[in-house]
């Protein structure tokens, strides 16, 4: 296979997943209200100020929803992956995942070119609740929207490869939905997306270590230090350790000789 044939199978993944964001018109509204909901409703009746800041000088006190919108950033992010992967769990049901996978390309390269076309359209996403959130004065440096576009590639791609781990065990479409919740909403709620580890670890410390384990926090640190033009290295290698266990265990799942496929294929 040469460079080009990898580049056109990439460019029609990619593409096919733009036209289906763009075709899903509900999908698009509800990635934008849902985190519009809890930076309008949210935030404004638990509307305090963190002591704690990654401004300088991090004496300084910031409102709530500034502190949130980059957890907000991540959540849009997490609910886009694993949509992604519910169209994997679709598409397999309707039989043209099995096209895809048949073809000559590796398996390993169809999974990376499925979750770079889930990220750019999550990219797209984040930017555009980050060009909303600044009528609510959300307003990172200049440079910082630049800043973060590695780290939404990043935390984009393991959490898509989160999706894909979870798809590869699901059988049935229907079965999906309870998955994504039972996944979600743990994932979001034990992170500092919605407040600060410290006052966690202050609260109750078995629920600051599950935190800590936690990849979604680690992606939303990732995202806020990089809106404030901050590099956090921890939790860059955190995310990009996760991501790679993820996308080892996601080309196992999807392997039709090992793993749960070729368990699937032969029970049926």
């Amino acid at each position: 296979m040469t460079a080009a044939q990898y580049s056109l199978c990439l460019g029609g993944i990619v593409r096919r997943e733009a036209l289906r964001w763009l075709n899903q018109r509900g999908r698009f509204v509800s990635a934008l209200v849902r985190p519009l909901v809890w930076l309008v409703i949210f935030a404004a009746g638990f509307h305090f100020v963190l002591g704690v800041s990654i401004i300088p000088p991090y004496e300084t006190y910031i409102p709530y929803e500034v502190y949130i919108a980059p957890g907000l950033v991540a959540m849009i992010q997490l609910f886009n992956g694993m949509q992604s992967s519910l169209s994997m769990v679709y598409d397999r049901e309707m039989g043209s995942m099995k096209t895809l996978m048949v073809s000559p390309f590796p398996r390993w390269f169809l999974l990376l070119a499925k979750l770079l076309a889930g990220v750019a359209v999550s990219v797209v996403q984040a930017y555009i609740f980050l060009a909303i959130a600044w009528f609510w004065d959300i307003t990172p440096p200049p440079t910082g929207y630049l800043a973060v576009l590695p780290a939404l590639v990043l935390s984009g791609l393991m959490l898509g490869a989160l999706g894909l781990v979870l798809s590869s065990f699901i059988k049935q479409l229907e079965n999906f939905a309870g998955v994504m919740n039972f996944v979600i909403f743990p994932m979001f709620f034990t992170s500092s997306a919605l407040y600060p580890l410290w006052r966690v670890k202050d609260a109750n410390l078995t629920l600051y270590y599950i935190c800590e384990i936690n990849p979604f926090t680690h992606a939303t640190e990732l995202i806020r230090f990089a809106l404030y033009d901050r590099f956090e290295p921890m939790a860059a290698l955190v995310v990009l350790g996760y991501l790679l266990v993820f996308l080892a265990l996601a080309v196992i799942g999807y392997d039709p000789g090992r793993g749960l496929m070729a368990r699937r294929v032969a029970a049926e």
